[in-house]
């Protein structure tokens, strides 16, 4: 297999209309700002492997110079090995120590593979992967770095008792919660901004984003909001958490009745005076949606040691299990 060293979007013009670009802008490459993309092409030079690295402005590991690969897709097992052989000699001469993959540069991007889809269908803003993609890695040496779940509440009359008491804690200390204002938006967005910068720092792998790449992630998301169910808590007019929520529109396109809604983040100022914010959030939005006609609810891509994950095991069970790789160079 040959592989191209491609630095910019003009080259892999030529390519983009190939099945393996399906669905993969490249314009994703001034976007995202990989150090380089590497793509296989076969004996008739059809492209069967790509994947981006970057090195120079990774996320931190303590003890580790990380090289993080993304973008990655796949036509066969051989293919894919060979294109990531390539990777691990590149990012091994970029003084790199470990690989870790797949991640889209950053985790505020695309990252993770499933791999335990489980019984229920994708939905809605889930990352999917072909179910081959975690064994091509397994087979270029990679092992589990850290894992996440997603999980399912199938009842949404379910309750914490220990609600009710961090409830009257929470207001009589001043925070309210209100849903997040439609007519608002962009001023919404960037107090969502702000408060996601102070209270990520401490996320596995985290690595700061620009204001703007954060205000159009989300605003490609806002014809599909219902704004009762994202909500904005907030003490003496500023934000101190939020619960970021949405109805799963997969159903819909299945054809299906939407009775399902996901909390795809929940974000708490640091601090005790907060302390048990999440869960309240957590809680009210349950309510709201079951108040709304919603029966389920989907608590999304939490790594299995965050705070998330507990307040969600009041409520759910594992639907799905993922994973992000990491390889020794």
């Amino acid at each position: 297999m040959d592989c191209l060293r491609i630095h910019d979007r003009a080259a892999l013009e030529a390519y983009r209309d190939t099945p393996l670009y399906a669905g993969f802008d490249p314009a994703c490459l001034a976007q995202h700002g990989p150090d380089l993309h590497l793509l296989g092409l076969d004996a008739e030079r059809r492209p069967v492997a790509r994947c981006s690295l970057w090195w120079c402005q990774a996320p931190e590991l303590p003890g580790e110079r990380l090289g993080v690969v993304g973008h990655f897709a796949a036509a066969a097992a051989e293919a894919a090995g060979a294109l990531l052989e390539q990777a691990f000699a590149t990012l091994r001469l970029e003084g790199c120590s470990l690989a870790v993959g797949p991640m889209d540069g950053n985790t505020w991007r695309r990252y993770r593979f499933v791999v335990d889809a489980g019984r229920e269908p994708p939905f809605f803003l889930e990352p999917e992967n072909p179910p081959q993609y975690p064994e091509y890695f397994r087979a270029a040496g990679f092992a589990p770095l850290a894992e996440y779940t997603s999980a399912l509440t199938e009842d949404l009359s379910l309750q914490d008792a220990r609600i009710a008491g961090a409830i009257a804690r929470l207001r009589a200390g001043g925070v309210g919660w209100r849903p997040l204002d439609p007519g608002r938006f962009e001023a919404e967005l960037k107090a969502i901004y702000r408060l996601s910068v102070l209270s990520f720092t401490e996320n596995y792998l985290y690595t700061p984003i620009g204001e703007a790449e954060f205000l159009a992630q989300y605003r490609a998301v806002e014809p599909y909001l219902d704004p009762a169910l994202t909500l904005m808590a907030e003490r003496e007019g500023e934000l101190v958490g939020y619960l970021f929520g949405v109805p799963d529109l997969n159903q819909a396109r299945r054809g299906d009745a939407v009775d399902t809604f996901i909390i795809k983040t929940v974000a708490v100022l640091p601090g005790r005076r907060n302390a048990g914010l999440g869960s309240v959030l957590v809680a009210e939005a349950q309510r709201i949606a079951r108040e709304k006609g919603y029966r389920r609810a989907i608590h999304a891509l939490m790594h299995d040691n965050n705070k998330s994950r507990n307040i969600s095991g009041h409520y759910a069970q594992t639907m799905r299990r993922y994973a992000l790789f990491q390889r020794r160079l």
